[in-house]
């Protein structure tokens, strides 16, 4: 059986070469941290496996989303796999765009303690974010630091002094980078277009480290320095000449592009490995996405009235964590946010089952006072707390009382693409309190007030993709079985539409062979259907017992109808003079992931929109298939939510899954994305898969500088922002919003000319007593004059206190005892350890097993700083052992003992070693191997995929 060493070297081996700069045949930042997760991801897998018993299937060479996650046997977790790793991409490429001048995010200029800051405290930020389950958080800020870490292996001199490993302390505070001179000369002109030996052999014999300069406007750096170099560098045209950065084929130093990129994505492996350590393995995998089924989350009015609701919320939950928790739908999260009036929250998240069912059946329903209550406060909190892409259910029978949030919602619900279901009970309103049951007249005036009131609800629905269901209360339970059928992790959106008057309509959609479970979802007041299969047979509404209808279920306002699937084109005839809403549904592993992009004028290429797209232009979309390797994107459309308009793009394929989309107009009305392609190269149908999400252009662009996403709590942090316009000018209402209740500080307006911008900055404070590792996210928001059109930027900060432990856990053995000999599988040896943190640490958190088979237990010892005692029994047969230590902030480290039998039965032999050490010594091994293989191995040129 391979080492884990040596498999860990395999997997780097199989996925070939990475790099930095988009062109050519270079490779990327993108592909180096991709690489990287998916090789971590694996190794991870099989560990856990292993642990389990179980036998491990490595997926073929080269790694991807899809395979990996199959091989993790998660085959339906493969599309937050694939977001995850997205997100980390972006935000990895966008530290070129938000810090294009920003040197010690480079390590330009020999800023090597300022760049290591930045990795050490956005590393730290990482792990606080992980222990507090902010995910999303913790996804941006280490895609940004993993951009500083590879760039230090192209722009210093690492790879020219040969050195063959990463410099493991640049992902460790106050220790020593390197040998820093930055008075002494490093290089000199290059040989016309030839630099391979401008380095001063000097430099490179003393290992002085040293980065290349670099200035877009200004030629100028100090005496004797290298320059980054490359035709943007103005630097480079002064003596020294040249450059030194090697971060495509065609730099100064392309000729070890390879060996730069090699390093860069073995310092990649380290550092998440380190955070790996830091999390635990079944934490590691979750942060990355490797997870199930979809999150479970409910948001639950809790006032008086709500007795009956949440009852049938209890039973609910329990019926649905049995029938599922042993399945691979079982839930990734469980989520709950109740809300009442005034307060909301808090927010409770669990992997337990048992835990979540204890949270539920722990809510009362009490108080409220009048009849509107904090539902949207509840949702923007749960919007925020749960994973992108989740189905979100709320629970109220009340109008909302802050609505102002609605519009923050919508962008929120644009941003994460989740989906929000509203479970409506008796009318709104009609609760607690009636001031006139003796006045009818006033009665039915308010009546008419509360149906208005309802609109936000019906609106955030639309928005969403989501169901808006009115039921009684008695109701209640028939309807909720939308729970059970929408908590699939297979589930695809075949059709959407919104109809708000109501028409005679027909709606086509395709059925593909990879479909099952198809089903319709109807909400609205007297509607009535006709369907019509791929053979040309027809069967209404009203007749149940025809052969295409499984079942139907009506209750109030909703609608259910599960069908034979037949593969083929399907049509269902809508017929209503009412407003409804119409959803077609079914599983399948094939979905897709979108998202709008824009031009980078510095750095060329595309980066995704954060907010929402240009209206009335054209724009580009970029389309990632998940749940396939063979299936490929044909058309892709933008399909008006509310109406029969549809703008069809153009589609170029990009290679790995991956499609770019051009449209020649962007709508100015709300849209979905439709798309249609091949499920493999014999299917001759086509799949059809169309976004939740309701997207809206918008004429104004919001812009949140990046300057920093760490809020340290007492400290207020200022984020300058721009509002521009391509339409008319006037005077523009900002909003800025969060989801912890903070109080910023901004300006209620900006000033525009038309087509013009203007700049505000809002400053934002966390309470000193302010959780390290939770979020905010800050939702800033500007309205055209006349509220015709919105748009927003919207930025998540990590709370972070100041970090001053960097000092990992030491073990101190107290006993080992051996009697192993020849026949090991009879015979035991044990462990005790002393694991302490300091006098100033902040304590033991966690003792685990990083390598052997035996059993562990931990008991608190006493102190103040957490101190474990810990023991190990293994048997002779598994004669090593190495204990992964981590305290409070993720400081990570190793001790390792070993026994080896000896010619005695002696309690402690002789001859056996036991070797304690508190180090990153098998990090160090395997990145050792990986360099030496890798470099000693790799002869062919990279490809972009």
């Amino acid at each position: 059986m391979m080492s884990g060493l040596a498999v860990l070297c395999l997997l780097l081996l199989q996925t070939g070469a990475h790099g930095f700069r988009l062109g050519g045949n270079s490779v990327t930042h993108q592909q180096i941290t991709e690489n990287a997760i998916l090789n971590m991801t694996t190794q991870v897998c099989r560990a856990l496996a292993m642990a389990e018993g179980k036998d491990f299937k490595f997926p073929p060479p080269p790694f991807t989303a899809e395979s990996v996650a199959l091989a993790c046997e998660t085959t339906k977790s493969s599309k937050t796999f694939h977001k995850t790793i997205s997100l980390i991409r972006e935000k990895n490429k966008m530290v070129d765009y938000y810090f294009f001048w920003s040197a010690k995010h480079h390590f330009d200029d020999e800023t090597f303690t300022e760049g290591r800051d930045v990795i050490v405290k956005g590393l730290s930020s990482v792990k606080a974010s992980i222990k507090q389950g902010k995910l999303a958080a913790g996804r941006e800020q280490l895609g940004k630091i993993l951009h500083t870490l590879q760039d230090f292996y192209s722009h210093s001199n690492w790879v020219e002094m040969k050195n063959e490993q990463p410099n493991s302390n640049l992902i460790r505070a106050n220790t020593i980078i390197g040998n820093i001179d930055k008075n002494r000369p490093t290089c000199r002109n290059c040989d016309g277009d030839n630099c391979m030996n401008n380095i001063l052999e000097d430099v490179l014999q003393d290992k002085i480290l040293t980065t290349g300069y670099f200035s877009y406007f200004f030629p100028s750096k100090p005496k004797g320095k290298c320059s980054h170099g490359g035709k943007a560098d103005q630097t480079s045209r002064i003596e020294p000449k040249g450059g030194i950065n090697k971060d495509a084929f065609d730099s100064n130093h392309g000729y070890l592009h390879l060996q730069a990129t090699k390093l860069a994505e073995a310092a990649t492996t380290e550092l998440l490995e380190d955070v790996r350590q830091a999390a635990g393995d079944k934490s590691f995998l979750r942060f990355l996405g490797i997870t199930r089924g979809k999150p479970l989350c409910f948001v639950i009015d809790t006032t008086g009235s709500m007795m009956d609701d949440i009852t049938e919320v209890k039973r609910v939950t329990s019926s649905l964590i049995d029938s599922k928790v042993v399945t691979e739908d079982e839930p990734s999260v469980y989520i709950l946010v109740p809300f009442n009036d005034p307060e909301f929250g808090p927010l409770i998240r669990t992997t337990d089952p048992e835990a979540f069912k204890k949270s539920i059946n722990s809510l009362t329903a009490d108080g409220g006072g009048d009849a509107p209550e904090m539902s949207l406060s509840g949702l923007q909190l749960a919007l925020t707390g749960a994973p992108s892409g989740s189905e979100i259910f709320l629970f109220t029978d009340a109008p909302a009382k802050d609505i102002n949030l609605k519009s923050p919602v919508i962008a929120l619900i644009e941003q994460t693409k989740s989906v929000v279901n509203f479970m409506i009970t008796k009318v709104l309103g009609f609760r607690r309190r009636r001031q006139s049951d003796d006045n009818q007249q006033e009665e039915q005036q308010q009546y008419r007030m509360l149906r208005s009131d309802s609109q936000v609800y019906r609106d955030l629905a639309d928005a969403s993709g989501g169901q808006f269901i009115e039921v009684t209360k008695s109701e209640l339970p028939k309807a909720t079985s939308i729970i059970t059928e929408s908590s699939s992790a297979s589930l695809v959106t075949l059709l959407q539409a919104t109809r708000n008057a109501g028409n005679a309509e027909n709606f086509p959609f395709t059925i593909d062979e990879t479909v099952t479970s198809l089903t319709i979802y109807i909400t609205g007041r007297s509607v009535s259907f006709t369907l019509i299969s791929p053979s040309g047979v027809a069967q209404s509404s009203t007749n149940v017992s025809g052969p295409l209808i499984i079942t139907s279920c009506s209750v109030g306002n909703f609608q259910t109808v599960q069908l034979n699937t037949q593969v083929g084109l399907w049509e269902i005839k809508m017929m209503s003079t009412n407003p409804y809403t119409l959803k077609v549904v079914g599983k399948s592993p094939i979905d897709f992931l979108f998202d709008f992009l824009d031009v980078e004028g510095l750095t060329g290429g595309y980066y995704v929109i954060d907010s929402r797209p240009k209206a009335g232009v054209n724009g580009s979309m970029q389309v990632t298939i998940t749940g396939s390797t063979s299936a490929v994107v044909r058309e892709a459309s933008l399909v008006e939510s509310s109406g029969s308009g549809v703008v069809n793009g153009s589609v170029e394929a990009q290679g790995g899954g991956e499609f770019l989309v051009h449209f020649d107009r962007i709508p100015s009305v709300d849209f979905v994305v439709l798309v249609k392609g091949q499920s493999s190269n014999t299917s001759n149908i086509l799949f059809q898969r169309q976004s939740n999400t309701n997207i809206r252009a918008s004429t104004l662009t919001v812009t949140a500088a990046d300057i920093n996403s760490i809020l340290v709590p007492g400290t207020p942090l200022s984020i300058p922002f721009t509002v521009s316009t391509t339409g008319a000018g006037g005077t523009f209402s900002i909003q800025v919003t969060n989801d912890r209740g903070f109080s910023p500080a901004f300006p209620s307006s900006l000033s525009l000319e038309t087509g013009g911008r203007a700049s505000g900055t809002v400053t934002i404070t966390a309470p000193l007593n302010t959780t390290s590792g939770s979020d905010v996210t800050l939702t800033i928001q500007a309205e055209a004059p006349g509220g015709t059109d919105t748009n927003y930027a919207l930025k998540r900060l990590t709370v972070l206190r100041t970090v001053t432990d960097f000092i990992p856990p030491v073990c101190q053995l107290h006993s080992l005892q051996s009697n192993c000999s020849s026949n090991c599988s009879l015979l035991t040896w044990e462990l005790s350890v002393l694991v302490t943190d300091g006098a100033n640490g902040t304590g033991v958190d966690r003792v685990s097993i990083t390598q052997g088979n035996g059993t562990l237990n931990t008991s608190l010892a006493g102190g103040d700083n957490g101190t474990m005692l810990v023991s190990y029994v293994s048997t002779c047969c598994s004669p090593d052992v190495e204990l992964g230590v981590v305290d409070h902030v993720g400081n990570v480290g190793t001790c390792f003992y070993t026994v080896r039998a000896g010619t005695t039965n002696s309690t402690q032999a002789p001859n056996t070693q036991a070797v304690g050490s508190l180090s990153t010594k098998a990090v160090q091994s395997f990145l050792l191997c990986i360099s030496i293989l890798i470099l000693g191995l790799i002869t062919s040129e990279a490809v972009i995929n």
